[in-house]
């Protein structure tokens, strides 16, 4: 470890401070005697290991993270009047947190399952967070049906294992996943490391400029290392011998000085391209094709330095997409809609009300005016200062102009489905990806879809499944028919 350790100066003491006189023996009724409940020391210490871990993340719960910086590299005060990108060569402080989602705290970094790439920017304006995968669509297209997504990803209430029925069965009866499935399954699906595969903020966003124009935008954070991937093979034996492959790899390559770097590029819609584009440009489950909106680049981001703390600061990290700044806001996607809620809830729940005073969750260049006041491990920072508005004492007040523009909304309320476009559908983009691999990669989907499916208890299920590919690509289902039925003899 290369990295210079935190050395504190003096005794060791309780946690109120005081001196301890020995931490090698508990104090006893004379020698070999019962322990005695005044050893406030021991009883400190089992109570604070009896509470040391806080509950994991539901999803994302393994990860490794970093900080580093951000720099533009282009104009784009045309688009948005976010100060961290008001102009080239500004740099703005980052933290990013990599994860898988479907494994629990202590599972393998090798295996299939997307990527978390959770960026927060320690901008002049506040926290920005940018919450996306390694992947640039997502199984489903409406956040009402996360919860059932994950659980079948996650153990199952019976047998306590990741059942293929359960997964299988969801994916089938959604047939949205298709095109998500197909990038799992192929060669990106298991990333050799953090460092060797892209980033994406997957959902669409809102960017606005002074004059008040409205853009729509993807993020794309594009790898300097090159993508690499590994077989699974590889992972299966890599997960085996080390299941800290990704993270100790990335801490490794930071302390090396080989610093990782991403090339940051944005698609850019106008916003009146919206309404009459061929699909709905907001739907998670797809992307926007290069040719109709190529990908500008905007900027550099670089990972130069290791948390000292994992729990402090990779695990006590908080993001959540709701976090914007000027210029920079939602769109209509439901998915998005849905986490805007969502993640900022399971902070308050899983690390505490008052998350965002942890070092790594705190705005770094403007402090943080509220009056939201107490609660578990309030650290007084307000002091005596009122804790409402309008005051008469000086306090925070409003600013009056909105972070994001605002859009026009029409119709009934009901459970609606997304606006039809002319182009919608669930499988066109599952079969573009399918064809546009060489058929080595080809080989190694099928084989991968097939080992995966060949588990299913029900014959309905798998044929379900199969239909779904068989719909993106006639020739993409007939070879997974055929590896399925080869596995299931």
């Amino acid at each position: 470890m290369t990295q210079e350790a935190h050395v504190t100066q003096g005794p060791l003491t309780t946690e109120a401070g005081a001196p301890v006189a020995d931490n090698q023996n508990s104090e006893t009724a004379g020698v070999g005697g019962p322990v005695l409940v005044q050893d406030q020391l021991l009883l400190e210490k089992l109570a604070h290991f009896n509470r040391e871990r806080i509950p994991e993340r539901v999803v994302h719960a393994r990860g490794a993270g970093a900080y580093g910086t951000f720099t533009v590299t282009a104009d784009v005060t045309p688009y948005t009047r976010a100060a961290f990108l008001s102009e080239a060569g500004k740099e703005t402080e980052v933290f990013l947190r990599f994860s898988t989602v479907a494994g629990n705290l202590g599972a393998a970094d090798a295996v299939r399952d997307p990527r978390g790439f959770a960026l927060k920017f320690y901008t002049e304006e506040g926290n920005y967070d940018l919450v996306g995968n390694n992947t640039p669509v997502f199984f489903i297209r409406d956040a009402i049906k996360f919860p059932d997504f994950i659980h079948t990803q996650k153990r199952d209430p019976y047998s306590g294992s990741q059942e293929a029925d359960n997964v299988w069965d969801f994916w089938g009866l959604s047939p949205e996943s298709t095109h998500q499935v197909t990038w799992l399954f192929g060669d990106r699906g298991i990333p050799a490391s953090y460092r060797h595969m892209n980033g994406y903020g997957s959902h669409t966003y809102q960017w606005s400029n002074e004059a008040g124009e409205v853009f729509w935008v993807k993020y794309h954070f594009k790898t300097d290392q090159g993508i690499k991937n590994l077989t699974q093979a590889e992972a299966t034996r890599i997960a085996g011998e080390d299941p800290d492959s990704h993270q100790r790899d990335l801490r490794q390559a930071i302390e090396r000085g080989e610093f990782p770097s991403w090339t940051v590029q944005v698609q850019i819609m106008p916003a009146a391209d919206a309404a009459t584009y061929r699909f709905n440009p907001f739907d998670l489950t797809k992307v926007w094709p290069h040719e109709d909106y190529p990908p500008i680049e905007i900027g550099k981001l670089e990972l130069n330095r290791n948390p000292r703390n994992i729990f402090a600061e990779v695990e006590q990290s908080i993001f959540s997409p709701a976090h914007f700044v000027p210029g920079i806001g939602p769109s209509p996607d439901k998915m998005l809609q849905g986490r805007l809620f969502a993640y900022g809830d399971a902070h308050r729940y899983r690390v505490g009300i008052n998350a965002d005073h942890l070092p790594v969750n705190r705005p770094h260049a403007t402090e943080a005016r509220t009056n939201s006041r107490d609660g578990f491990l309030y650290d007084g920072r307000h002091g005596g200062a009122k804790n409402y508005e309008p005051n008469s004492f000086g306090g925070p007040q409003q600013t009056g102009r909105p972070l994001w523009q605002s859009t026009s909304v029409d119709g009934r309320t009901g459970g609606h489905t997304t606006p039809v476009h002319a182009e919608d559908d669930d499988f066109v983009q599952a079969g573009n990806l399918y064809r546009l691999m060489p058929e080595e990669e080809k080989e190694r989907l099928v084989a991968g879809l097939a080992g995966a499916i060949a588990p299913v208890s029900r014959e309905d299920i798998v044929e379900r499944a199969i239909g779904n590919f068989r719909k993106a690509d006639a020739d993409f289902g007939k070879r997974l028919e055929a590896a399925v039925q080869a596995l299931r003899g």
